[in-house]
């Protein structure tokens, strides 16, 4: 039996930001289409204001299935998943064989198609920056909804956050900051 479809359905079940006081609650597939909107965006940007070379269009694929192994594995933690290097290591082995484990319940001759789309390793490093530049994007957005909220729990969430997309030291995410993070400080009225 092939399972994919229906296994990748119940990324709706998985919900973030497991260990904090959320006042609006977060699942991995919300989660998900967000990061994949934000990686097309910033994909954008760099095609048009950068003169890149993005496939914009995979690079969204690839965002939207980027937590898929979490319906296995769970969400992790940040604090927990980055504690050290072996933590980080052995996490990321585990993820990789649940990826393997999430292909597997396609049938075979879908696998070769999904396989770059699960498990991008082929991908070029600057794509991938772009995903996890949208990931970490996607983590502050979330930070600045709840602080509107009055919930201060994600005040440290945040500096972290921004500070981790900095890092990344990728120019469309500075972009993306600067032109449209002030727009999630607004309310619907002013939107």
């Amino acid at each position: 039996m092939d399972t994919f479809f229906a296994m990748t359905s119940r990324m709706k079940y998985i919900e973030r930001w497991a260990l904090m006081r959320n006042s609006v609650k977060e699942n991995i597939s919300e989660h998900s289409l967000e990061v994949a909107m934000i990686a097309h965006g910033l994909a954008s940007i760099g095609n048009i204001r950068l003169g890149k070379d993005y496939n914009s269009e995979h690079i969204a694929l690839v965002a939207m299935y980027h937590d898929c192994t979490e319906i296995i594995t769970g969400d992790m933690p940040t604090p927990v998943k980055y504690e050290n290097e072996e933590i980080k290591n052995q996490y990321k082995r585990i993820e990789r064989m649940a990826a393997y484990r999430m292909l597997h319940k396609l049938p075979e001759d879908l696998q070769e198609t999904y396989k770059e789309i699960i498990i991008p390793e082929h991908m070029d490093s600057e794509s991938l920056k772009i995903i996890k530049a949208a990931d970490k994007i996607s983590a502050y957005i979330k930070c600045i909804e709840e602080e509107k909220n009055g919930n201060q729990e994600f005040s440290f969430a945040k500096k972290s956050t921004e500070k981790a997309i900095h890092e990344l030291n990728c120019e469309e995410a500075e972009i993306f900051i600067k032109d449209f993070i002030p727009a999630y400080y607004k309310t619907l009225d002013e939107l």
